[in-house]
């Protein structure tokens, strides 16, 4: 470690914060100066923890599964991202980043340096580093790239060709092989165009439609739906593209990224809550404020359907809302976590240095101060202003939002992360429903009697609980939404008896949903459990407090409940989990369930049964009937 006499306070300290109370409280990001003021302290922060030639950060806590080499070049190329942006937006670099990072290049790249970077076909995870790299030289060209010596650009050209010898998986990965090519190419290295054309025909192949692109299509299946469709798939796109203007073909590309990028700008808007909180589903949460990456990519390519001033309002929202709830510590680095330090909700292959993909949600920087991203009035988000539900038929999502409370609802008839082959349920992906206040529980199913959240399983005679890992969605129109999948218990062996069917409807009405099950073939001894969603028992400072999570059993011969977990979230401590429980289930009778999330309890509707017809009535008076 290396100390840095420049280094100045942190972005929750001194300059950028405000004394209230006797205590020190962040500043809110509200204007490009904050957010440029947020990045400059942020990079500030790292240097005390550089390496002696500065390739690396190698931060405090948690190395990823690649080693501390690899997570400490993360902790380099990741920020180094944010001091591209903030050089291509005319930012004054009054804190000398163009120079501090010029000289950590040079010893990365310089084979013959104690610090130097392993090469890419002999460390996988610097494939993913060095596309960021890339991207931070393409956007900080003329403060950078053109004032290195030629032999650090010689060096740094050798470095990058080492991703024509690599190997990319087929997944989001094919994007930093990319986009690193189209750098090489841009400043005349040597590239593979063959293989860059592969590429772009696979990711191409992900692109499922509406803006949604799954991450790889095992079996053809597009259901690995999460935040890497936005801050992958469709912001690498567009910097593919602004990286290899004028190549054959890019113009038409980039056209069709644009039309592509355009539903899930609103998509990804209505993502995020009333007070900027994005939902809670799926991997790489650590990067939290990279949600609005492509919101930032929509205003740069003139490619959102939203006003522009909708747009800097919703980023700026995400990105205050963690700056506010501790995402950064008393020393100014990026806890690993969600609000603050939650070390949970780290994979095998994340480091403390991997938290600064967050930089990703910076790229509005690259726009100069006078456009109009920055001076258009401020327009609020669609939640802020009324009641919103939208239909994700392509995905298999309902988009819930309740102006209200601010509470983003996703009702999920689609999303596995799964291939063909059957396996275990995926916590941050399986369940019948996420939110943007709530975490679901680490396990993948119940046991004995005890449910996890958003849950429509089967429980045999033997207690074994059944997994929802491979959806089938049928429709998605309106309030409505309708999938099955097959009844799995897994074995001791770790494989999976298949079963029954399960065929599942939700209907929406504000914050309610009502859940109907329904079995295509009984299994004798067995209940069937509908459960809701999980609130910690006592919250943490910064996360919502007094939500009211509700499971209400609407059939006849129902038997409502609550679980408790000795489980931490993101939002607390002790979780409990709501359920009704129905035993022994018939072939073809709906299981009805009706489950709510808010700040306060729920009118619930009640339900007619008729011969397989269930009608349910609000109570307002509106009747939705599941057939």
């Amino acid at each position: 470690m290396m100390s840095d006499t420049s280094s100045q306070s942190s972005p929750l300290l001194g300059a950028a914060s405000r004394q209230e109370g006797g205590r020190r409280t962040p500043l809110r990001v509200r204007t490009r100066q904050d957010l440029a003021q947020l990045a400059d302290q942020s990079l500030l922060a790292l240097r005390p923890w550089a390496t002696p030639g500065h390739a690396r950060f190698d931060l405090p806590g948690p190395v990823s599964k690649a080693g501390l080499r690899a997570s400490g070049l993360e902790g380099f190329a990741r920020s180094f991202l944010a001091v591209g942006f903030l050089a291509a937006g005319g930012d004054s670099d009054r804190s000398n980043h163009a120079e501090w990072y010029a000289e950590g290049l040079a010893a990365g790249v310089n084979p013959a340096a104690s610090e130097h970077w392993l090469p890419l076909d002999r460390e996988h995870q610097n494939c993913v580093e060095a596309a960021a790299i890339a991207i931070a030289l393409h956007e900080s060209r003329t403060q950078i790239w053109d004032r290195l010596s030629p032999l650090v650009q010689e060096q740094t050209v050798e470095w990058l060709a080492g991703s024509s010898r690599a190997w990319y998986p087929e997944s989001n990965w094919q994007w930093f092989h990319n986009v690193t090519q189209a750098f090489l190419r841009s400043v005349g290295g040597p590239y593979d165009q063959s293989q860059i054309d592969q590429h772009l025909d696979y990711l191409d192949s992900c692109y499922a439609g509406d803006g949604w692109y799954s991450d790889g299509v095992g079996e053809g299946r597009f259901s690995n739906i999460d935040w890497y469709s936005g801050w992958v798939m469709q912001q690498y796109a567009l910097w593919y593209c602004r990286m290899s203007e004028g190549q054959p073909g890019i113009a038409e590309r980039q056209a069709e990224y644009i039309e592509r990028l355009r539903p899930y700008v609103a998509a990804a808007t209505d993502l995020h809550g009333a007070d900027g909180a994005p939902l809670y589903q799926g991997r790489s949460l650590a990067y939290r404020f990279a949600s609005v990456g492509a919101l930032w990519t929509g205003a740069v390519f003139d490619a959102s359907p939203r006003p522009l001033g909708q747009v800097r309002h919703a980023a700026m929202n995400t990105i205050d809302y963690f700056v506010q709830r501790g995402a950064y510590g008393a020393d100014g680095l990026l806890r690993l976590g969600w609000h603050g330090e939650f070390v949970p909700i780290r994979e095998d292959y994340l480091s403390m240095g991997s938290t600064y993909w967050s930089s990703l949600g910076l790229a509005g920087l690259v726009l100069p101060e006078d456009h109009p991203l920055w001076t258009e009035p401020d327009v609020p988000a669609p939640i802020e202003v009324a009641d919103q539900l939208t239909a994700h038929p392509t995905i298999g999502w309902l988009v819930s939002g309740t102006a209200d409370d601010g509470i983003v609802r996703v009702v999920n008839h689609g999303v596995d992360h799964s291939t063909a082959l059957a396996g275990p349920e995926r916590a941050q992906y399986s369940r019948y429903a996420y939110s943007t206040v709530t975490a679901p529980l680490r396990s993948a199913i119940g046991s004995g009697d005890s449910a996890v959240d958003n849950q429509v399983a089967l429980v045999d005679a033997d207690g074994r609980w059944s997994h929802r890992s491979l959806i089938d969605r049928i429709s998605v129109e309106g309030n409505r939404a309708e999938s099955v999948n097959h009844v799995r218990f897994e074995a001791p062996d770790g494989s999976f008896d298949e079963g029954s069917m399960i065929r599942t409807v939700s209907v929406v009405h504000g914050a309610v949903e009502v859940r109907a099950a329904r079995l295509e073939t009984p299994l004798e001894g067995a209940a069937v459990v509908l459960s809701g969603y999980p609130l910690p028992h006592s919250s943490t400072p910064t996360a919502r407090a007094n939500l009211v999570s509700e499971v209400v059993g609407l059939s006849s011969g129902a038997t409502d409940g609550v679980s408790d977990h000795d489980e931490d979230s993101a939002f607390g401590s002790g979780v409990r989990v709501p359920w009704t429980r129905y035993e022994h289930p018939e072939e073809g009778r709906w299981y009805v369930a009706a489950v709510a999330l808010g700040e306060e309890p729920s009118v619930m509707p009640h339900v007619v049964e008729d011969k397989g017809r269930v009608e349910i009535v609000w109570a307002d008076g509106v009747v939705d009937v599941v057939a």
